[in-house]
């Protein structure tokens, strides 16, 4: 039951882990809870947090030295809003980011929330082709990005799609392409004093604002509602060609809020170390509106995941919770100069995103002291997480499931007919509630497969509920493939590959890898004109530049027609091609609970 006014943080900390589940023998449980849903833009957070703690640390980015207070942040933001309005960005438009971990991707998160824009984010590994899809998919109007970020020069990556952009210099009409006609304006991060033809300086556009853009922006953030879209990030959902999850205000801000409630952090000084990537919902919810929603730090290590400069930003900075995938922890733990660095500070942290091994859960807890540690499992569509172990329950609980259903929320577990199954009984994981995105962008038909009338969201994820409403996942209903925290859908790789001239058929499935939980294993029929002429390193090597570097096979297997394993009706049996993989390359199954996000 839900008090009619809203309880105090201390209040709801007291309450945050009294997961309530009513007694029943069926797969089914709600998250009860004494604490009121926010019914708030980001914008009202930011404003809020501002009033509340102005001179406070929330960022830190270590490898650039930058450190910003909550004002600042959002002076930074208003003022990249402010130009993106004098650009003739409107409410509602999409606007891509395109990089790894820097204070400009944080900024621009802000101000497209201010400015009631859509957010789009793309994974910084993405190639020339899968810039293409992005942008296509959902009609980017602006790409904010830096000219590139270690072996992939994003610059060249937008002229191969867009030769347009060189052709004219930037301007308020914006660029006009035959190929993306919805696309206007390209915004890179400045870089000593580079000219890129046809882009803005980001620095430019920091301070194009005018006092009418401002008004503007004001009008604007009155009128935006929490129930407006907020973000797309690019998902498969469970199979196929990537899809924009749709996230509004209220789905993404909400769920970090009672993340961080559940986490303890309304309760005392938190800072929180974020080796994560932002354009994942794991670093740009879990972590950054998680510090907002409860007026804490984040700390970035690097641009992108650096087992040892994570260690030193712990030492360092004191940070109190660590985020991380298994492979990030693994690394971390067995780096050469562990030994080197102090990690006292440390209490607390999330573990997801790819299957998580019992032994290093029960490693992080003795030798890094994270003692309040938690699973959580969620997907993208559900902004993202659904279920989370509470601190309540002893270490050695936590890491047997993947914890309790989130406040506010509904998940059941049901058989093919869609029937909720008994406790114990298998079964795919569903969830209604807040969370549930508004829909995947521009595409109703396969928003309707995924979510049901009654607005259950799908998951795809087979799973076992216990006696106390906690789940443990037992595997997958589709084939999607999680690489160390990145999902890999074959389809989508299949497709790829099936455009090099010497692949007759291909087969993509995951086999497991002790460092990234899976990998990719293609089988691969070449054409009668290529057998005993293509190797597996051409194909490997054909592939670089054009996917992103995780989705490239780690092995490829070359296969006769008849050795394909087929159904009566024709169809390749994945499920039996994952195992003669494991057999015939002597892989072992990683012991783990799934811990995904």
């Amino acid at each position: 039951m839900l008090y009619e006014e809203p309880i105090s943080l201390e209040e709801a900390a007291l309450n945050a882990n009294d997961v309530m589940v009513a007694p029943s023998r069926k797969s089914y449980v709600h998250g009860c809870s004494h604490v009121q849903l926010l019914f708030e833009t980001v914008g009202d957070r930011l404003r809020s947090a501002v009033d509340q703690v102005p001179d406070k640390e929330f960022l830190i980015f270590k490898r650039e030295g930058i450190r910003k207070t909550y004002s600042q942040v959002a002076t930074d933001a208003e003022n990249l809003a402010c130009g993106l309005l004098h650009l003739g960005l409107n409410k509602g438009d999409r606007i891509g980011i395109w990089g790894p971990n820097t204070y400009e991707w944080t900024t621009t998160q802000f101000a497209t929330a201010l400015a009631g824009m859509v957010l789009v984010n793309i994974n910084p590994s993405y190639q020339s082709e899968e810039l293409r899809y992005a942008i296509e998919k959902v009609g980017i109007r602006a790409l904010i990005t830096p000219p590139g970020f270690k072996k992939s020069n994003y610059y060249q990556s937008i002229k191969d799609i867009l030769p347009e952009v060189t052709l004219k210099e930037p301007g308020k009409s914006g660029i006009s392409s035959r190929n993306f006609s919805c696309f206007q304006h390209l915004i890179m991060f400045d870089e000593e004093d580079k000219i890129y033809p046809g882009a803005w300086k980001y620095t430019e556009v920091m301070k194009m604002g005018t006092e009418e853009d401002r008004h503007q922006l004001s009008k604007i953030e009155r009128e935006t509602q929490p129930d407006d879209a907020l973000n797309i990030q690019y998902t498969s959902g469970t199979t196929g060609q990537p899809k924009g999850a749709t996230l509004t205000h209220h789905n993404v801000l909400n769920n970090a809020f009672f993340v961080g409630l559940r986490a303890g952090y309304s309760e005392k000084k938190t800072i929180i170390c974020i080796p994560n990537p932002l354009y994942h919902c794991f670093g740009c919810v879990m972590g950054v509106l998680a510090a907002l929603t409860h007026l804490q730090t984040c700390v970035f290590p690097a641009p992108s995941f650096d087992a040892l400069a994570a260690l030193k930003a712990i030492h360092e900075e004191k940070c109190t919770a660590l985020y991380g995938t298994p492979t990030m922890f693994i690394d971390m733990i067995n780096h050469p100069e562990y030994s080197k660095y102090n990690y006292d500070s440390i209490r607390s942290g999330f573990i997801a995103g790819a299957p998580c091994p019992i032994t290093l859960c029960r490693r992080l807890v003795q030798d890094m002291h994270m003692t309040d540690m938690q699973v959580c499992y969620g997907t993208t569509e559900t902004s993202p997480v659904s279920f989370m172990s509470t601190r309540d329950d002893p270490p050695e609980q936590r890491i047997k499931s993947v914890g309790h259903i989130m406040d506010h929320l509904e998940a059941a577990i049901v058989d093919k007919r869609n029937c909720i199954v008994p406790r114990g009984v298998k079964g795919e994981v569903i969830v209604r509630g807040y969370s549930v995105m508004r829909c995947y962008w521009n595409s109703e038909e396969q928003t309707k497969k995924e979510i049901t009338q009654d607005r259950w969201y799908h998951t795809g994820d087979i799973a076992v509920m216990h006696d106390n409403g906690t789940i443990s996942i037992v595997g997958r209903s589709k084939d999607m493939i999680v690489r160390g925290g990145e999902n890999i859908y074959p389809t989508e790789v299949e497709q790829f590959l099936f455009k090099h001239q010497a692949v007759e058929d291909v087969h993509i499935v995951g086999v497991p890898d002790e460092r990234f939980g899976e990998v990719v294993c293609a089988w691969v029929r070449l054409h009668e004109s290529a057998e005993g002429k293509t190797t597996e390193e051409d194909i490997k090597a054909w592939c670089k530049g054009k996917i992103a570097h995780f989705k490239i096979p780690r092995y490829i297997l070359f296969k006769k027609e008849h050795q394909f394993p087929l159904t009566v009706t024709g169809k390749v049996k994945k499920f039996e091609i994952r195992e003669m993989s494991k057999i015939e390359l002597g892989l072992q199954q990683v012991v783990s609970h799934f811990s995904e996000l």
